[in-house]
C-alpha cells in the first residue's frame, strides 16, 4: 500500500515531466530539439548526465547532444559509435519496458568497443539498488514510439541524483519522456524539410516547380496528418487538401474532408482554443471529430504558405495524434489522486474537493475558522480557488452554509454540504483471522456498496485504512441522517470472500462544511461525531447485555 506522501511525489514528478515535455515543443531547430532533449533529462528527470545518440543516414550513431558535464561534452560530442556496437548494447542487460539497463557486473565487456562513453569514479554500492558508477541505462527512441518502429536514436543517462537505480515510477517517466522525445525529433526533422521546401518555393518559378514535387512527397507521405486550408476571403478556413494520414486518423475520405473546415470538426468545448490559435506558427491541443462520432486528441500546428506576389495564400496545418499521451496523462493523474486498492478518490483528492468549495471568508452568521489568510497558510491550510477571487467589491463565491441546530435532530430546512465519516466495525478482527487478502476484498466491496448507494455527483473517498468519507451536497439534517442509515444498512449484509461469509458494521459521524473552515477542520468535526456515535452505541450494547 502506498504511503500518504507518494501521491504528492507523483504529482510533483508529473508536473516536472509535463514541463520538460512542453519545452520539447519550443525548440526551433533539430539541433535545439536534441539539446533540449538532453537538458530535459537532467533538469526534469533527476539524472546528472544525459547523452543523445542520433542515428545517421549510414546507420551509425553520433553523439548529437550532451548535458550535465561540460568537460565530458567537449570530449565526446560529435564522436560516432558503430551500429553493431549499439545493437549489442540494446540486446544485453535487463529490459525495463522499452528501457535497457546493463549492470556494472555485465557491462565491463563493452569497455573496449567503439561507442563513445565517459567514465565516472565512485565507491562500490552498499545497497542492492544503489547505482554503480559503471551501470548503464539506455532509452531507445523509435519513429513510431514503439520498439517495432525505426530507431531514431538512444538516450543514455548516468548518475541518478538520489544515488539509486530508478524504481517503477522513474522508469515509466524516462520511458514516456523518450516516447515524447522521439516525436519531437521526428517533428523537428519534418519541420526542417518543410521549411527548406518553402524557401525554395519563394525563389524562382523553376525552383518552385521542383520544390512542388518535394513538398507533395513530404505532404502526402508524412507520418502525421497534414492539411491545406483556404486563407482569407469568404472561404477562409475551408480545407482544400488532406493527406492519407489525416484521413485515416479521422476515418473520413479526402472528398468528404473538403466539405469542412477545422471549426466544423473541433469538439464544442475546444472551439475557443481553436479560435485563439494564431494563424502564423499557432499551436493548440484539441479534439477533432471522427466519422464514427468519437473524438481524438491532436496537436494542431499552423504555418502560412505565402505567394511571392500576392502574399499569404494558404494555411498548412500539421495534425499530430496525441491520444496516447493524453491517455497516459489521465492515467498518471488518476493514480496520483485515487486509492490504488478501491479506485476511490484518496485523502489528497478528498481534501482538494473540499477546499475547492470553501473560501476563507465566512458566510453571514457563520464563525471564521481562521483570523487571516496569512495565518492559515502558516498552518498549511489550503482553501482552494475561492480564496483567490478578485477583490472588486462583488462576492464571486457561492458560500457553503450548514444547517442550524447544533448536534440535535432539529432540521431547520437549510440544505448544506454533509460530510459523513465512516469507520468500519469489526474490520480488524477480519484482518487478524483471515489475513490481508480477505481484508482487502472487504474494503473493495464496501467501496462498491457505498458508491452504489449515493447519488450521482456525490463523492465517496477512502481516507485510509478502514475509514471512508462521503461528501453529499444539498442535504438537510434529516436527509443526512437518512443517508447514514441507508449507507450503514448497505454495508452490514454478509460479504463472501473465498467461499466464506464475513460481516462488518459501520459507524457514521455527520459533519457539515461551511465557508471559514478548512478541509481538515471539516473532516475532524465529522470524525469526532463518528466517535461520539460509536461510544454511544457501545454503551447501549453494554446496557442491553
Amino acid at each position: 500500500m502506498e504511503t500518504e506522501s507518494e501521491p504528492y511525489v507523483r504529482l510533483a514528478t508529473l508536473r516536472q515531466l509535463h514541463q520538460v515535455v512542453a519545452e520539447l515543443n519550443t525548440a526551433r531547430s533539430l539541433a535545439d530539439t536534441l539539446q533540449t532533449v538532453a537538458d530535459g533529462v537532467v533538469n526534469g528527470l533527476g539524472y546528472e548526465l544525459a547523452c543523445v545518440n542520433l542515428v545517421r543516414p549510414d546507420g551509425d550513431l553520433v553523439v548529437a547532444a550532451f548535458a550535465g558535464n561540460s568537460s565530458a561534452e567537449a570530449l565526446i560530442t560529435g564522436r560516432v559509435g558503430s551500429r553493431d556496437a549499439w545493437e549489442r548494447r540494446l540486446a544485453m542487460g535487463e529490459a525495463w519496458g522499452a528501457l535497457r539497463f546493463i549492470s556494472y557486473t555485465e557491462g565491463w565487456v563493452l569497455d573496449d568497443d567503439d561507442v563513445p562513453q565517459w567514465y565516472t569514479e565512485g565507491p562500490e554500492p552498499r545497497f542492492e539498488d544503489e547505482w554503480h558508477p559503471s551501470d548503464r541505462l539506455f532509452a531507445p527512441m523509435y519513429a513510431t514510439g514503439a520498439a517495432g518502429g525505426e530507431l531514431l536514436g538512444v538516450i543514455s543517462v548516468d548518475r541518478p541524483r538520489n544515488g539509486r537505480r530508478p524504481g517503477a515510477w522513474g522508469r515509466e517517466a524516462l520511458q514516456m519522456y523518450a516516447f515524447q522525445a522521439a516525436i519531437a525529433i521526428s517533428n523537428a526533422r519534418l519541420r526542417a524539410n518543410m521549411q527548406r521546401a518553402l524557401v525554395r518555393l519563394e525563389r524562382e518559378q523553376q525552383a518552385l516547380r521542383a520544390s512542388e514535387e518535394s513538398f507533395r512527397q513530404a505532404f502526402e507521405y508524412a507520418p502525421s496528418g497534414m492539411a491545406i486550408a483556404e486563407m482569407g476571403g469568404d472561404q477562409h478556413g475551408r480545407i482544400l487538401r488532406t493527406n492519407d494520414a489525416l484521413c485515416r486518423l479521422l476515418g473520413r475520405p479526402a472528398s468528404a474532408m473538403r466539405r469542412y473546415s477545422f471549426s466544423d470538426l473541433v469538439h464544442p468545448e475546444d472551439i475557443g482554443t481553436l479560435l485563439r490559435t494564431s494563424a502564423e506558427g499557432g499551436r493548440a491541443e484539441l479534439r477533432l471529430a471522427r466519422r464514427d462520432g468519437t473524438y481524438v486528441w491532436v496537436s494542431l500546428r499552423n504555418s502560412v504558405v505565402a505567394d511571392a506576389a500576392d502574399g499569404p495564400r494558404f494555411l498548412l496545418t500539421h495534425v499530430e495524434d496525441i491520444e496516447e499521451r493524453k491517455r497516459r496523462e489521465l492515467q498518471l493523474a488518476h493514480r496520483a489522486s485515487h486509492d490504488s486498492l478501491t479506485g476511490l478518490p484518496n485523502s489528497a483528492e478528498l481534501r482538494a474537493r473540499l477546499s475547492a468549495r470553501l473560501c476563507r471568508r465566512p458566510h453571514a452568521g457563520q464563525p471564521s475558522a481562521v483570523d487571516s489568510l496569512d495565518a492559515a497558510y502558516e498552518h498549511g491550510f489550503d482553501f482552494g480557488p475561492a480564496a483567490h477571487q478578485p477583490d472588486d467589491g462583488f462576492d464571486h463565491h457561492v458560500h457553503t452554509v450548514a444547517p442550524e441546530g447544533g448536534d440535535g435532530d432539529v432540521d431547520d430546512g437549510t440544505k448544506g454540504l454533509a460530510v459523513l465519516f465512516c469507520d468500519l466495525d469489526g474490520f480488524k478482527s477480519i484482518n487478524d483471522r483471515f489475513g490481508h487478502h480477505t481484508g482487502d476484498a472487504v474494503l473493495i466491496e464496501v467501496a462498491r456498496r457505498l458508491t452504489h448507494a449515493v447519488r450521482d455527483g456525490d463523492t465517496v473517498a477512502r481516507l485510509g485504512g478502514d475509514e471512508f468519507v462521503v461528501l453529499a451536497d444539498g442535504l438537510g439534517r434529516a436527509d443526512a441522517q437518512d443517508l447514514a442509515v441507508r449507507l450503514r444498512n448497505g454495508i452490514i449484509p454478509p460479504i463472501r470472500v473465498d467461499g466464506r461469509a464475513v460481516r462488518v458494521g459501520a459507524s457514521f459521524g455527520i459533519g457539515w462544511a461551511h465557508c471559514g473552515m478548512s478541509a481538515d477542520e471539516v473532516l475532524h468535526s465529522a470524525d469526532q461525531r463518528m466517535y461520539v456515535e460509536k461510544r454511544s452505541r457501545a454503551k447501549q450494547h453494554r446496557r442491553a447485555g
